[in-house]
């Protein structure tokens, strides 16, 4: 065991913290310092020896129930949805209703999977329409189907969730949008690898603006859908970008990197109009089960122009220890979990936008 700690320590596995240092700021990094992970190393190998009793910190406290405390509002799926033994890639929308009679600003969301061992990933999307239901009814099971995309244009979104993804808030004074009346929609993205069917109810908390709200989170992709990574492609180079084209200022306040299970590597720059690189972040490492959205030190501003940069490397041999093809199979996007995908995600803010909403 304390052989397995030291390793896991020295090879940085653990704690886990993706961002390569010195390349982008974030909060709340878990990355040990070299000093402490010198420390760390040094007393294991020393065979862990007990220090002093009174010394000792009060024991950790794990909140039960919802890690950023009692919500405001709780969405549920309408009922059990039922997977059955050996789906692969099973996506399915659910309507939730909100029927609030104003709207409302949500500056945190948290997601909490029915069964974590099922779910893929978690979009949420806001229909101020009545597209949702329509396909919902037209669909004989619990919700819809509704492979890559919900079906209808979303009017919004409230983030989403997948794994090592925790539930982050807003900048004071930024929130997401709720118009009244609007739906919910999730979708769903399971697999099950079992021998018998599982079953998954999946629950958001909202919390809502208790204090003024002046901007609204936005967020932008950067993406390349048309790539092919060879069988046996050990360092595959996928490229996108992305340039302001707005004719206005904005400010990036959270990243979110996503590629699948045969992504190694992936970094973000911004060039600004005087030629400036700025650089975003780099994931030297990419795990699937440890992606999350990072929150910049500083929001980043984006002015009018600024190119956003995404350079992101593939594994597609039998070495890499992820590859669910045997034998590797040509690799693409798409939304399968053995398709792949070159994207990254920043959630912005627009300069010149004052809302102005305050709470009753």
């Amino acid at each position: 065991m304390k052989d397995d700690i030291r390793d896991a320590v020295k090879g940085r596995v653990m704690p886990p913290w993706k961002p390569a240092p010195g390349f982008g700021d974030f909060l709340e990094s878990r990355r040990l310092a070299d000093a402490e992970l010198t420390t760390l190393v040094r007393w294991i190998e020393a065979g862990a020896p007990e220090g002093d009793r009174a010394k000792l910190p009060p024991p950790l406290v794990f909140p039960d129930g919802w890690r950023l405390g009692p919500p405001d509002h709780v969405l549920e799926m309408p009922e059990l949805y039922t997977v059955p033994a050996r789906a692969s890639d099973v996506y399915r929308c659910f309507v939730i209703p909100t029927k609030f009679a104003e709207d409302r600003w949500v500056t945190k969301v948290e997601y909490a999977p029915g069964d974590r061992k099922l779910v893929h990933h978690i979009l949420a999307y806001v229909d101020t329409s009545a597209a949702a239901e329509n396909l919902d009814r037209a669909d004989p099971g619990p919700g819809y189907m509704c492979f890559g995309r919900p079906g209808f244009t979303p009017a919004g979104g409230l983030s989403g969730w997948a794994p090592g993804n925790q539930p982050r808030e807003t900048a004071e004074g930024v929130g997401m949008l709720l118009p009244k009346g609007a739906n919910v929609v999730l979708q769903m993205h399971y697999n099950n690898g079992a021998a018998v069917a599982r079953t998954d109810r999946t629950r958001v908390a909202l919390h809502f603006a208790k204090s003024p709200i002046d901007k609204r989170q936005r967020s932008i992709a950067v993406l390349n859908r048309t790539f092919t990574i060879a069988p046996g492609e050990r360092r595959y180079e996928v490229r996108g970008s992305w340039t302001n084209p707005f004719n206005r200022d904005l400010h990036a306040s959270t990243i979110t990197p996503h590629m699948h299970l045969l992504g190694r590597e992936m970094k973000v720059t911004a060039t600004y109009p005087d030629g400036t690189v700025r650089p975003l972040i780099h994931i030297d490492d990419w795990d699937f089960n440890w992606q999350t959205t990072y929150t910049f030190a500083q929001p980043i501003p984006l002015p009018s122009g600024t190119r956003i940069d995404m350079v992101a490397f593939f594994d597609n041999s039998a070495e890499n220890l992820r590859q669910l093809s045997r034998p590797p199979r040509p690799g693409s996007w798409g939304e399968g979990t053995t398709d792949e995908m070159a994207i990254v995600f920043l959630g912005v803010t627009v300069d010149a936008e004052h809302i102005g909403w305050r709470p009753r």
